[in-house]
């Protein structure tokens, strides 16, 4: 006999053909479209058109004042006292304050070398300088590795003392913390503090810690970083462009009309004084020193930045590494937001416009605003207006001001101007994790505290074309290994499936041509999403 095979008996109610179903689905759209989606959506227009006017505001604010400090506001070294701390004769050295100097760490194996030697090289006298390695190693070799680079500057005459917890309890604001409480540290007035790839140069003392040891009210001085690795690739050079923005800008204007804004963990001098009365390092959020900085001004101190004083440092070279580090830069601030607004609208020691400025231009607008309309606007509310044309977006706010934003968002990088374009698609693209990093911070979710450190290479890609030269001497060093599968980021690839079906219906049905951006911004989010925007070799 023949076999039976089985089969499924499906009620006739149930019974449809394809034009049926996709019939069914046309009804049920065109029911719920006019009386909820068309509403939702033409709200989440008008929020994202008052947000994108808030952030051209703050960036006209930021353009036109920044313009004005240039051409006439005096250099700090003008608006502040200063003057050269030089050796006496009879008293020697003693007419420079002792200076801390702190170099966290956390399993630094390629880059610990050079900010201890670059510490250690400091031109200040040796018997008013105290360097201090904080290691939170794990890896027993690195920790090794790291004490007897210590022990080797010690034997040259170098004050120099290899510090390490039983913990890691509060990360880099733990490490800090407990190194300010060492016994020996008594007797210093400031305190300097270099992550493990910054390196500054021998005078970088001399020419900051005379604001703080002739005037009184100052409590941070603050350096500008310069980045060794800019051109690796074209992932580097949009952290570049980014970040010069915010020192070139954002912390010049702050420090030229409000003497405020965020310390960026690393080449900055403080007062110790300053940083007891504010309360010491704190833990809560993973912006420790965003928060001493705001606690401090709170308190009525005053910050000076100074764009001339360079430190080399290192940029994220792993789209993995750039990833977690945006993360804890943009859930710190939002989660620290959430904790201090009502704290800095009851304090009665600053002014009420600079109440304003921090509760508004410094936190709100850049922390949150700045990352969720970049998010919602351009890879969500503009590719939806597409599906549904009943709702349109204004000429004006789709392509005007987000024009003038970018421009004056460039002013930072000039030689990177041919790289605009990409870098607006990239910022799309992070805009994503911000946002969503940025809801942890506000809702205090699971990851809010998430700490990671980002990897650093030092220079272990020069070393490495060094020996690929010399392959009669040495065997050139093995590649890493990377499969497909680990370089996949899910939720940029369904995304960029988002963006090209609105990119599709836009081509076929739209009126206003955005089909072009959205296959751009397709691409974009494809790159990184099969993890090879690090990989990338940007022209000059």
């Amino acid at each position: 006999m023949a076999e039976v095979s089985p089969k499924i008996i499906i009620p006739e109610s149930f019974q449809v053909s394809s034009d049926d179903l996709l019939g069914h689905l046309s009804l049920i759209w065109d029911l719920v479209k006019a009386p909820l989606i068309v509403p939702v959506l033409t709200l989440g227009v008008y929020v994202c058109l008052a947000m994108s006017l808030m952030l051209f505001m703050e960036r006209l604010y930021m353009g036109i004042v920044i313009i004005l400090v240039k051409l006439f506001w005096k250099k700090p070294d003008k608006r502040y006292k200063w003057e050269a701390l030089q050796d006496d004769l009879e008293s020697g050295s003693s007419n420079f304050p002792v200076v801390l100097v702190q170099i966290p760490m956390f399993n630094e194996k390629e880059v610990y070398k050079l900010s201890i030697g670059a510490a250690s090289n400091l031109s200040w006298p040796a018997d008013r300088l105290v360097i201090q390695v904080l290691d939170d190693s794990t890896d027993p070799t690195i920790k090794q590795m790291v004490e007897l680079e210590c022990q080797r500057w010690a034997s040259k005459g170098i004050n120099i003392t290899y510090q390490i917890r039983e913990n890691r309890t509060g990360y880099k604001a733990g490490a800090l913390k407990e190194g300010l409480k060492r016994s020996y540290v008594k007797h210093c007035e400031f305190v300097c503090i270099f992550d493990a790839d910054f390196q500054p140069e021998p005078d970088f003392l001399r020419r900051a810690i005379p604001f703080l040891a002739h005037n009184p009210d100052i409590a941070l001085v603050q350096a500008r970083w310069r980045f060794v690795n800019a051109d690796e690739c074209l992932l580097t050079r949009m952290q570049e462009m980014s970040l010069d923005y915010h020192f070139t800008v954002e912390q010049e204007v702050g420090s030229a009309t409000h003497a405020f804004f965020g310390f960026n963990g690393t080449a900055g001098v403080w007062r110790i004084a300053a940083i007891n009365e504010a309360g010491g390092w704190k833990d809560r959020t993973t912006v420790e020193d965003m928060d001493l900085a705001v606690r401090a001004s709170l308190k009525g101190w005053k910050f000076v930045y100074l764009g001339d004083l360079q430190v080399r440092s290192e940029l994220p070279s792993t789209f993995k590494a750039f990833r977690f580090q945006q993360h804890r830069w943009s859930c710190g601030p939002a989660n620290l937001f959430r904790k201090m607004v009502m704290e800095i609208v009851r304090n009665k020691k600053v002014r009420f416009w600079k109440k304003v400025y921090v509760i508004y231009s410094f936190f709100f607008v850049r922390k949150i605003i700045a990352h969720m309309i970049t998010f919602f606007f351009y890879c969500v509310v503009l590719p939806l207006t597409i599906l549904v044309p009943e709702v349109s977006v204004p000429i004006w706010g789709a392509v005007y001001i987000p024009s003038i934003i970018t421009i004056l968002n460039s002013v930072g990088t000039p030689r990177s101007i041919h790289l605009l374009f990409y870098w607006i698609l990239f910022e799309n693209v992070m805009s994503l994790h911000r946002t969503k990093a940025t809801f942890i911070g506000l809702l205090e979710a699971g990851r809010a505290n998430e700490w990671v450190v980002t990897e650093k290479l030092g220079n272990t890609l020069q070393k490495t074309a060094e020996a690929a030269k010399n392959k009669a001497n040495m065997k050139a060093p093995k590649k890493r290994r990377f499969t497909f599968a680990n370089r996949l980021n899910h939720l940029e690839l369904w995304f960029a499936a988002f963006l090209f079906l609105c990119g599709c219906y836009d081509f076929v049905h739209g009126k206003n041509n955005y089909f072009v951006y959205l296959f751009l911004q397709t691409l974009t989010f494809f790159i990184t999403g099969i993890g090879y925007v690090g990989t990338i070799i940007p022209s000059s």
